[in-house]
């Protein structure tokens, strides 16, 4: 029969398998949306959200804004990039040309009804963003479900699609100045270890929109989770702690 260091040692074996296998599969993600407020027109207050078995209450914010460039608001629905928020909220700001303090204040928030809203057509914008923490996670959210948003950071890029942000359809739905009526909003997750970053990062992150693009609507915040390789590497220090008391074992024996 086995020992039960022996029985230990199998068992941690195949969780290490099991944690190796999700550490090279990770990649993009949902996440489950927690939030209090009065949507859809009021504020929508971002409370935490489940990414898989971990709950995050904690966010990396926007602290720093560089718009490299808008395309201006000329009247009407003109232009690219705008702050904008919900139609009784109380948090945020509206502006259609929107500044580099204007987006700060739209993103550096923790309300979902606050956010930058895009007008569609052969439009575009490109906006450098630092945050005021590290994270390992870059959580998105995009009203409509009906847009493509890109992120390029460290000179790699990944565009988000409606099909994306449809596979993380939350239970609300928000109505902003810019439009007539309340629509749904989806969610969508990217890890940087996508992008060539190694622990937490707070930024350049480069999010922008283009022609064909069809105006996202978005809002984004940082978060941190330990990754699955760091849950392997405890996993294999005690894998290792169980094979030298089975050594330390055997030679007392």
């Amino acid at each position: 029969m086995f020992s039960q260091l022996s029985k230990t040692a199998m068992a941690l074996g195949t969780v290490a398998g099991c944690l190796m296998v999700t550490a090279e599969q990770a990649s993009a993600f949902t996440f489950e949306t927690n939030w209090s407020g009065t949507p859809p027109k009021g504020d929508i207050h971002l409370d935490s959200v489940k990414i898989g078995n971990a709950i995050v209450s904690d966010f990396a914010l926007v602290s720093g804004v560089n718009i490299i460039s808008n395309t201006a608001h000329t009247g009407g629905n003109t232009g690219a990039a705008s702050s904008d928020l919900g139609d009784d909220a109380t948090v945020g700001v509206k502006l259609e040309n929107a500044t580099n303090a204007s987006v700060k204040q739209s993103l550096g928030n923790r309300y979902l009804s606050s956010i930058i809203d895009t007008e569609d057509g052969n439009v575009g914008f490109e906006i450098e963003l630092t945050f005021d923490k590290g994270f390992n996670k870059l959580l998105f959210w995009e009203r409509g479900i009906n847009s493509s948003l890109g992120v390029t950071i460290n000179g790699t890029t990944r565009i988000l699609t409606k099909n994306d942000f449809a596979l993380g359809e939350t239970d609300f739905r928000l109505d902003t100045t810019e439009i007539g009526s309340a629509q749904k909003v989806g969610s969508y997750g990217l890890n940087l270890s996508d992008f060539g970053v190694d622990g937490k990062y707070s930024g350049p992150v480069t999010i922008f929109s283009q022609g064909g693009f069809k105006g996202p609507d978005f809002k984004v915040v940082g978060a941190s989770v330990p990754e699955p390789a760091t849950v392997l590497g405890l996993t294999a220090v005690a894998g290792a702690l169980v094979a030298s008391r089975r050594r330390k074992s055997t030679k007392s024996a």
